[in-house]
């Protein structure tokens, strides 16, 4: 380990919730995990084992953690937020909104703004030489498609303020208000048929597992509630599977007719609610595990690259994928006996690439920033302990100018369109003009990043004055 990460763990206050940190890093390794094992590529082209063995679906109800990372997120941000709010001025209000914003967009966009820029001018170049076919063409379209993640987590950020004082005012009616508008969308979806009305449950279905990540920070989670969460979640899950509209894979699918991701449905909050009722019900013995100074030491190195790791992962499975087929080594049919004797060592080179981009490219997702008094998580650094949230991390303290919260929004707004766009668009296909749609709007690769850029960088003028 290195010394920063030593010093990193060795200042970690008793307060701090460690589990907190183990889960965002234990989601995103899960996801990471997933992809490498969904993948079914061949010379022709990139599958889904779990088209090919439907058997293995039920796998989905383990391997789709994103509630779980999407929770931890709401648990960060009502602390991050709260902590800016105790550090304001009188009628600095929309000034604490654009810190906020600046501060949980820093550590999201730098990494993926490289990402983005790197594979962009990678993209650019293979087209003018006239590439672009075959896997290349299929990496060009499909590594930017975690993108959606950054997108919904943008989203997240940018509600914090208002959602988190509904939250305070009803609790778990906050809650329940959300979980029951994504009810009644899959009700007018399913039951009337209208049209469109199942995209609203983007906001829904996720900004409710978010709010969950509130009760957490309110100690509403504790006593019986994990078990109920857990046990009623299933048994709901269960149901809308087993009677209703709703597919058994709890990610999409190539060609069904409905996904439980894509918009996420009723079926996948319920999924949510069992995970996050599991994960809390592993809080003890996991907290007594963290106490261990190299265990903690190894969740505070891999919360400080996880983000970069994750942006990278894809990037990783199609390079060892195009060195197989430079190397003329055969890729064995999908689920076949030959293609599980080769997973382990595609793995394992998956994870050495990926180590190797995240060597090149972690920096980006740290960035040094003055002393911060007050954060007992991280002492003069914001560094790996920074992400997750703590008890009591600390923010500076806030002096911008009033009116900066619009310009915030309206930047975050553009940062959230621009990245969704360009993950439904890829970079194949940027000298054909190729264009994806978005909220009925045809977007370009072109376009995403200029949102992107001009979103972030109005985010970043408009909490430039706090401190």
């Amino acid at each position: 380990m290195g010394s920063r990460v030593r010093e990193l763990a060795g200042a970690t206050p008793a307060t701090r919730d460690r589990y907190v940190d183990l889960l965002r890093v234990a989601s995103l390794g899960t996801v990471v995990l997933g992809h490498w094992l969904m993948a079914a590529v061949t010379p022709d082209g990139v599958g889904n084992l779990l088209a090919v063995v439907p058997a293995l679906q039920p796998l989905t109800w383990l391997l789709q953690v994103m509630p779980v990372f999407f929770f931890v997120g709401g648990f960060s941000h009502a602390l991050s937020y709260r902590s800016l709010l105790r550090k304001r001025p009188e009628g600095a209000g929309s000034s604490v909104y654009s810190a906020f914003l600046r501060a949980r967009l820093q550590r999201l966009l730098r990494p993926t703004m490289v990402f983005v820029l790197v594979w962009g001018a990678a993209a650019l170049l293979v087209q003018l030489l006239g590439g672009g076919g075959g896997l290349t063409g299929v990496t060009l379209r499909m590594v930017t498609q975690p993108l959606w993640f950054i997108g919904i987590y943008l989203a997240m950020v940018a509600f914090t303020p208002p959602l988190l004082r509904l939250h305070e005012r009803y609790g778990w009616g906050a809650f329940a208000g959300l979980a029951g508008a994504a009810v009644a969308v899959d009700v007018v979806r399913f039951a009337a048929g209208v049209p469109y009305v199942e995209f609203l449950n983007f906001a829904f279905v996720w900004l409710a597992v978010h709010q969950l990540g509130f009760l957490r920070a309110d100690g509403h989670l504790r006593l019986r509630r994990p078990a109920l969460l857990a046990g009623g979640g299933l048994i709901a899950a269960t149901a809308l599977v087993a009677f209703g509209p709703y597919p058994l894979s709890m990610v999409g699918m190539p060609g069904e007719k409905v996904s439980n991701m894509a918009p996420p449905t009723l079926a996948l909050l319920a999924h949510g609610l069992w995970l996050v009722g599991a994960v809390e019900l592993l809080r003890a013995p996991a907290a007594r595990l963290l106490e261990r100074p190299r265990v903690w030491r190894t969740v505070v190195a891999a919360n400080g690259v996880a983000m970069t790791a994750f942006l990278w992962h894809l990037t990783a499975m199609f390079g060892v994928y195009g060195a197989l087929l430079a190397l003329d080594v055969t890729l064995p049919e999908p689920a076949s006996a030959a293609w599980w004797v080769q997973v382990p060592p595609r793995l394992a080179l998956a994870a050495a690439l990926t180590a190797a981009l995240v060597a090149a490219f972690r920096t980006f997702e740290r960035p040094a920033a003055p002393a911060e008094p007050g954060n007992p998580g991280v002492p003069g650094r914001r560094g790996a302990l920074d992400s997750a949230g703590g008890s009591g991390v600390g923010r500076p303290t806030v002096t911008g100018a009033p009116g900066s919260g619009p310009l915030a929004a309206l930047g975050a707004t553009l940062c959230l369109l621009g990245v969704l766009g360009l993950s439904m668009v890829g970079f194949g296909g940027l000298l054909d003009g190729r264009t994806a749609l978005l909220i009925a709007i045809p977007v370009s690769a072109p376009a995403a990043v200029a949102m992107t850029l001009g979103g972030w960088l109005l985010v970043e003028r408009a909490g430039r004055g706090t401190r």
